[in-house]
This record gives C-alpha cells, sequence and structure tokens, in this order.
C-alpha cells in the first residue's frame, strides 16, 4: 500500500524530498536558540559582559531568521507535494475507472467510488503533508533535545524518558480503537453519498410521490450513523490531550524540583536549567506532533487501503497479444452461449446454451419478458461482459480477439437508460464521432426524428444540454441517443428498448428511415410492443434466459405461443410484452 501511493508523487517527487530536508534545518536551526540564550544568560548577563549579550544575540536572529526560511520553504514544497500527490491518485483512480468492464464496475457503488476520488484522497492528502513534515520534525526534534538534555543535565533527563515512555504506551492502546472506527465511518460515508446521489438523480419522482419527508428521513438517519461515529472517535482521540498536559507539567514540576537542588549545589548553571525548560517544550511538543501524525495516519490508512483496492483492480476484459483491428461485416453467431454475473460458478446462468446466426445487414427485434435477459444477450456482443461459455463471433471473429476500442467502434448500442452529457447539443452527437461535420450531425438527427424538435429550440443544434439532460423529454433523450450512435457508421446497431418513450408513428418513421439508409448495418431491436419489430427480418423471443423462438413475424404467430399470446393482447390494447397498461 505505502509503495502504491508513495509511487504516486510523481513530477512532484523533488518537493516531496526538499520538504524534509527545510524541516530538518529548521529543527537544528530551532534547537541552537536555547544554546545561544544559554550563552547570552551565563557569560554574558551573569557575567556582565554586554558584548557577549549583542554577540549571542546576533546570532540568535540569524538563526531564527534562517529557521523560519527552511520553514516556510518546507511549508511551501509540502503543500505543493501533498496537493500534487493527491491531483495524481486522483487521475490514476480516474484513468482506472475508465478501464473497467461493467462486472468491474458491478463491485463497487457509484457513491463508493466518489468518496473514494474525494474524501479519501483528501485524508491521503492531510496525512501526506503531515508525514513529510511533522513526521519528520518531530522525530529529528525529539531525538536532538533528548541528546543535548543528557549532555546539560544529565541524568535529570530521564524525566523526559518517563513521560515518552507514558505517552507512548497511551498512543499504543489509542490507535487501534481509533482505527476501526474510521474503517466504519468511511463505510457510512458511502451510504450517506448514495443518499444523496439517489435523490438528486430522482429528484422528479420525489416530488411527484411526495416522498421528500421520507428521504428527508433516509438522509438524517445515514449522516447521524456519520455523526455517531466521528464523536465516538473523536472522543478517545480527544483523550490525547489530558494526558499530554499530564506529562507537560509533570516534566516541568520535576526538572524545576531537581534542577533547583542541582544549580544551588553547583552542578547546573542557571542558563542550562533555562536550556532545560526550553527542551522540556521542544520535546513534548515533538511527541504531540507525533501523537497527531499516528492519528492522522491511522485515518488515512483506512482511506489509502480503499484507494489501492481500486488502483489494484484489475480490468477483467482486456485486449488480447495481437488484437484483430478491422470488423469485416456485422454478422453476428452465437455458439452455445451461456452467462452468469457470478463468475465463481455458484450463480444462476442468466443466459442458457444460446445458438443464433444472424447475417450482416439484418434487422433482428427481440421480445422477452422483464428478466428474460435481453440487455444482456446484447451486452456481449461489445464485450461489455465476456461469455462465461462459448463464444460470439461479429463478422466472423471471435469478440475476445478484437481491440476492445476498434469493436466498439463498429458495435453502436442505445442502451436502455440514455444518458446525455452537460454541454451543446452537437457536443453530445459528436460523442459518436468527434470529427463530424455539422451536416452529418443533421443528417443522423433526421434518420432519427431528433432534427425536427432541435429547429425549434431557439438555439437550435447549439442548445445546452443540462447535466442528464432534464431540460429534454424521455423521448427527445431517446432520439437524441440514437442520432449519436448512427454517427459512428458502425457495422453493427443495437437499439436496447431505445423507442420506448416516443409514440408509435415516430417509432415507424425511424425504422423506415434505417432500412433506408443504413441498409448494410445489423440492427438488433430490443422492444416490448410488437409494432416495433414485427417488420423486423427476423424475431427473437427469450424467456428466462433460453431461446424460446426465433423467426419471421408470421412464422412466430404460427409457432410460437407466446409471441401469439402477446401479439393478441396488445392487439386488443393491453399494452407492452409485460401487460403493463398506460406505458408509453
Amino acid at each position: 500500500m505505502i509503495k502504491t501511493i508513495s509511487s504516486k508523487f510523481g513530477q512532484y517527487k523533488s518537493a516531496a524530498i526538499k520538504t524534509p530536508v527545510f524541516t530538518v534545518l529548521e529543527v537544528v536551526l530551532e534547537l541552537a536558540l536555547p544554546v545561544l540564550m544559554a550563552h547570552i544568560i551565563d557569560d554574558g548577563i551573569e557575567a556582565g559582559d554586554l558584548s557577549k549579550v549583542a554577540l549571542y544575540g546576533g546570532l540568535m536572529f540569524i538563526a531564527a531568521m534562517a529557521s523560519l526560511f527552511c520553514g516556510a520553504q518546507g511549508a511551501k514544497y509540502g503543500a505543493e507535494a501533498s496537493t500534487g500527490l493527491a491531483a495524481n491518485l486522483r487521475s490514476a483512480m480516474f484513468e482506472r475507472i475508465q478501464t473497467f468492464s461493467f462486472s468491474n464496475i458491478d463491485k463497487y457503488s457509484t457513491a463508493g467510488l466518489v468518496t473514494r476520488l474525494t474524501t479519501d484522497v483528501t485524508n491521503v492528502q492531510n496525512a501526506s503533508q503531515m508525514i513529510l513534515r511533522m513526521c519528520v520534525r518531530a522525530p529529528v526534534t525529539l531525538v536532538c533535545a533528548l541528546f543535548m538534555s543528557f549532555v546539560i543535565g544529565g541524568r535529570l533527563a530521564l524525566v523526559f524518558v518517563a513521560a515518552i515512555i507514558l505517552l507512548g504506551t497511551f498512543l499504543m492502546i489509542l490507535l487501534p480503537m481509533v482505527g476501526e472506527l474510521f474503517n466504519q465511518v468511511f463505510k457510512k460515508y458511502d451510504a450517506l453519498n448514495a443518499s444523496v446521489q439517489e435523490n438528486v438523480s430522482a429528484i422528479r419522482v420525489v416530488k411527484a410521490y411526495v416522498r421528500e419527508p421520507f428521504e428527508k428521513e433516509k438522509f438524517k438517519t445515514a449522516a447521524q450513523n456519520v455523526y455517531r461515529l466521528f464523536v465516538k472517535a473523536e472522543g478517545i482521540i480527544a483523550l490525547n490531550a489530558p494526558i499530554m498536559m499530564l506529562a507537560v507539567y509533570s516534566c516541568i514540576l520535576g526538572v524545576s524540583w531537581l534542577g533547583a537542588k542541582m544549580v544551588v549545589a553547583g552542578t547546573l548553571t542557571t542558563g542550562n536549567l533555562t536550556n532545560l525548560f526550553s527542551y522540556i517544550m521542544s520535546v513534548l511538543m515533538s511527541l504531540m506532533m507525533l501523537s497527531m501524525v499516528f492519528v492522522m495516519v491511522t485515518i488515512s490508512k483506512a482511506s489509502a487501503e480503499r484507494i489501492c483496492e481500486v488502483l489494484a483492480e484489475q480490468p477483467e476484459i482486456t485486449n488480447p497479444e495481437q488484437p484483430v483491428m478491422q470488423v469485416a461485416d456485422g454478422s453476428i453467431r452465437f455458439d452455445h452461449v451461456s452467462f452468469s454475473y457470478n463468475k465463481n460458478g455458484t450463480g444462476r446462468p442468466v443466459l442458457q446454451d444460446i445458438n443464433l446466426d444472424i447475417h450482416s445487414g439484418e434487422t433482428i427485434g427481440i421480445i422477452g419478458g422483464t428478466g428474460s435477459a435481453k440487455s444482456t444477450l446484447v451486452s456481449l456482443i461489445s464485450r461489455l461482459y465476456d461469455v462465461t461459455e462459448g463464444s460470439i463471433q461479429v463478422g466472423g471473429v471471435d469478440v475476445r480477439r478484437y481491440d476492445i476500442e476498434q469493436l466498439r467502434n463498429q458495435v453502436a448500442v442505445v442502451l436502455q437508460k440514455n444518458v446525455l452529457f452537460s454541454g451543446t447539443i452537437l457536443e453530445n452527437l459528436r460523442w459518436g464521432d468527434k470529427n463530424a461535420t455539422d451536416e452529418e450531425c443533421r443528417e443522423a438527427c433526421r434518420l432519427a426524428c431528433a432534427d425536427e424538435f432541435i429547429q425549434k429550440f431557439p438555439d437550435g443544434y447549439n442548445t445546452y444540454i443540462e447535466q442528464g439532460g432534464t431540460n429534454v423529454s424521455g423521448g427527445q433523450k431517446q432520439r437524441l441517443c440514437i442520432a449519436r450512435a448512427l454517427l459512428k457508421k458502425p457495422k453493427v446497431l443495437i437499439l436496447d428498448d431505445s423507442t420506448s418513450a416516443v409514440d408509435t408513428a415516430t417509432d415507424a418513421k425511424i425504422r423506415k428511415a434505417f432500412q433506408k439508409a443504413i441498409p448494410g448495418t445489423t440492427k438488433l431491436i430490443i422492444a416490448q410492443r410488437i409494432s416495433s419489430v414485427q417488420e423486423a427480418d427476423r424475431i427473437l423471443v427469450l424467456d428466462e434466459g433460453r431461446v424460446n423462438g426465433f423467426g419471421t413475424h408470421e412464422e412466430l404467430l404460427e409457432t410460437n405461443e407466446i409471441y401469439k399470446e402477446v401479439y393478441q393482447s396488445q392487439i386488443k390494447g393491453s399494452g407492452d410484452f409485460d401487460k403493463q397498461e398506460g406505458e408509453a
């Protein structure tokens, strides 16, 4: 874990090295001040030699200014190194997430990934700055101050050793307790972020069902869980202060009592006793800093483990050693394909023994009840998941042999959940082809029946889309996503229930446009409405992850009971495949 995190300093390594160097210089110069003060008292004031007072006073001023400069440089480079580490960690995590397959992403909640990229990285950033400065400053101060104390006070310095043992024992008891609590805190943070994200993204549904009180209570519970654990952890950490003060005042009393006797006995000078008081504070302040560092490191350890978990996650779908770079055509073949989301073999297969042979340029309709694995089936074609058994070929080549980017460029998928990004309509469309001209974008929109509503916007294709596409309707969002997919000029186009929010007349226009404009593209259309697929070359009926029927509309009406039943129910106006009335 330490190796993984420290390797992310990257271009900020020099700043990370300069920070402790300047910190050590700062400490050495600071510890020289009590020595110079002792000379001022013993050689100057008590001896009545003002020239020595001026000499050592001048040296103190120079040492103080030099210490101040080194401290400022150490703080500057420490901030640069820690913030740079945070930036690199976030970039590395985000880049790693981009390589994840759906199965990798399924292991983490969206809120959990957001917490790792924000709160966890901030904790590591704060800890790294403390480690670079305090974790260097405190031990150097402690060792040097103890050494000087033994040189000056001899056995009197054993008072400091007793304080160190007391505080060290306390920290050994404290830190494991606090560490476990903060592990729990970050899990509660995930739940808190999930509550916020879910509420904001579904705010229209919340208001439509008047569920604001329920959502407020849910958020309050999540916030209280974080609060409760934080109070418990901070309550334990707060014990550090009284223990520290006990050690400080005990040392002061001990040194005052024993040191005064030594001064009276003539074995210790007044200047050296003053020195010892300075070193008391140096030793105990360094112990306090160390305790703060240990607490911060304990907190950040939980965060660092969560960060490293993401960085260490290996994409389950990767390119082969010598990938195929060209997709010959849009033909698709499923050869005894089975699939389970649980890769260890204990999960029930979602798809079982699927055998299909689809010719390039065909239009294939896919229908089935909820949970029949329609979306899963088409996800395997572009390798969003890998098959558990069997193989899938596109263009006559197993999809696992293709370069992933090349395959996905030729297999365009309009997913069931349509997503638009903040930006203009043109910027969203060019996700399909970043080099597409304005005219190509308009043509794609005409095919998707989106041009007609875009032209009605005051800014046309430069209309700004809010985050998540909240300022366009569901049907408009679907048509923009279809147009975006068409700009890829794919060999295979998959529409996963992508016209469910448009009326049947517009749906028919889109299908007719596809037949004329992209006849060579293989089109897979998942739909609940029979009317959306009945003109397809062939129709696939799925039932509980198995092929129940595959043929033309007429053939299935004669041979397939499920298809016939659904067709009859929809002719009578009862709705989609799942017979839920009133859905668009």
